[in-house]
Formats: C-alpha cells, sequence, structure tokens
C-alpha cells in the first residue's frame, strides 16, 4: 500500500484522502500551510462595497470565495452588482461559488490562471477584481494590464506556515512513497519544514515520488530541485489520485 503525504491545509484535506484511500493507498495528514484572514479588511471591504465599479471579478481558489464571503456577510452585502461577472479557477472553486448561490459565468477549461484570460472577451478599459493571497503569483493580473484592463488585486487571505504532528514528522523521516503538493506554497513550506528537520527536500528518506496538482506548482517543485515525477493531467486532487494511480501501475507493469 502507497503511503501518500497530503501537503495541503488539514481543514482542505479530507476528500483528497478520501480519494487515496478509496484508491487503496494511505494518506498521512502533512500540513504544511494553513489559511487565516487577514487582520486589516479595509481595501477588501472597500473593493467590495463598490463591487458596481468592476467587470469581472475572478477568484482562484476556494480560500478567495470563502474570503470574499465572509466578509460581504459581514458588509450585509446580499446581492451582487447585475454588472459584474465571476469567473472561477477550477470546478472546486465553481463549487464553492455554488454553495453561496452563484453561477460562474465563466470556467477555464484549464484550472490555471492563465488559462482564463481568452475566456473574458476584449478587456480594454474593463476593470477586474482579483481577491488572492499576498503570495499569489502575479501572472494573471500583468496579463490583464497587457490586454488594457485594469486589474485591482486585493490580499483577501493569508497563507501561513503549519507545522505537522510528530507522527507524521516520524513517517517523513522514516520514508514514504509519494509526496503530494497541491499549490506553490505547499512547495515552499515543505522544503523549509524539511530543511528545519535536517533533511535534503531533493533526497528524501525513501525516495519518494514527487506528485504535483499542475504545471504551476511543478515548476516551483523544480525550482527548489525537487525530481518532479508526477504532475496531474486535470488539475484538481482526484486528477492527481488518478496520475498516481496511473503511475503506481506503470512501475508494477515494468517490475512484472
Amino acid at each position: 500500500m502507497l503511503r501518500v503525504l497530503i501537503t495541503r491545509p488539514r481543514s482542505q484535506a479530507d476528500d483528497f484522502a478520501g480519494a487515496l484511500t478509496a484508491a487503496g493507498m494511505e494518506p498521512i495528514f502533512f500540513p504544511v500551510i494553513e489559511i487565516g484572514r487577514v487582520d486589516d479588511s479595509s481595501a477588501l471591504d472597500a473593493a467590495l462595497l463598490s463591487l458596481d465599479r468592476f467587470d469581472w471579478m475572478i477568484l482562484t481558489s476556494v480560500n478567495g470565495v470563502e474570503a470574499v464571503w465572509e466578509r460581504l456577510e459581514a458588509l450585509n452585502i446580499g446581492a451582487l452588482p447585475a454588472n459584474l461577472r465571476i469567473a472561477a479557477i477550477g470546478p472546486k472553486t465553481a463549487a464553492a461559488l455554488q454553495a453561496h448561490g452563484i453561477v460562474p459565468d465563466f470556467i477555464p477549461g484549464e484550472y490555471i490562471a492563465e488559462a482564463i484570460l481568452p475566456g473574458l472577451g476584449d478587456l480594454y478599459g474593463r476593470s477586474v477584481l482579483l481577491p488572492r493571497a499576498e503570495l499569489a503569483r502575479k501572472a494573471l493580473a500583468e496579463a490583464i494590464q497587457q490586454a488594457g484592463g485594469n486589474p485591482r488585486e486585493i490580499i483577501a487571505y493569508h497563507t501561513l506556515p503549519a507545522r505537522p504532528d510528530s507522527d507524521a514528522l516520524q513517517a517523513l523521516h522514516a520514508g514514504v512513497d509519494v509526496v503530494t503538493f497541491t499549490s506553490s506554497s505547499t512547495v515552499r513550506n515543505f522544503v523549509s519544514l524539511a530543511r528545519a528537520e535536517g533533511l535534503n527536500p531533493a533526497a528524501l528518506p525513501g525516495n519518494p515520488l514527487i506528485a504535483c496538482i499542475g504545471p504551476v506548482t511543478a515548476a516551483t517543485a523544480r525550482e527548489e530541485s525537487l525530481a518532479v515525477g508526477v504532475v496531474a493531467d486535470e488539475y484538481t486532487t482526484e486528477g492527481l489520485v488518478k496520475a498516481i494511480q496511473d503511475m503506481a501501475q506503470a512501475t508494477r507493469r515494468m517490475k512484472g
């Protein structure tokens, strides 16, 4: 049975763990990040109170959706302006919006920021609100600006370092089969934690498979000198489970 580290926040790991278990793998919760709200929400509040000035709001994660809706409720904003269109990156983000009664106007075929631009139409002179984490990539905002749009980036939440429990750390030291990464933040914080534990992230005990949810996360892993073995074709945790399964089956065939 493959032992698989889950590095995403513990509060968001149950579905992933369930999918791994259903696939015959053993999930090990190894959260290296947690999500925190901003101490000062005044900039986000100001943007939400003037949503009618924006043409698009682009939400790139479930965390972004929840941070925005938390403030909308606190501000007693019950309905979004009719002119505002909503874009969601990824099915989980779209599902989070739908849970709040919002059907996204656009979901890109690829679940990465750059893939969203063609679906937004002519952005010249358009105002685009981008609620994000403080460490989020600038690629989307830069692309909108290059297309003549006016991106407004607002920090809606923080990605904070977390420390796994002692059992999870012992599992890492003993050696696991797979280490999964679902964002660039999970990569960077895992690498920092591994070094603090006296380990070489590029030569971990047991030589585990490094599995990434998509190309952006994989690029970050390679920047950190990790040998990426698997990148999911579908950039979801379900896609990542399938990619790990496929790699495991291919490895068994080669050994057989």
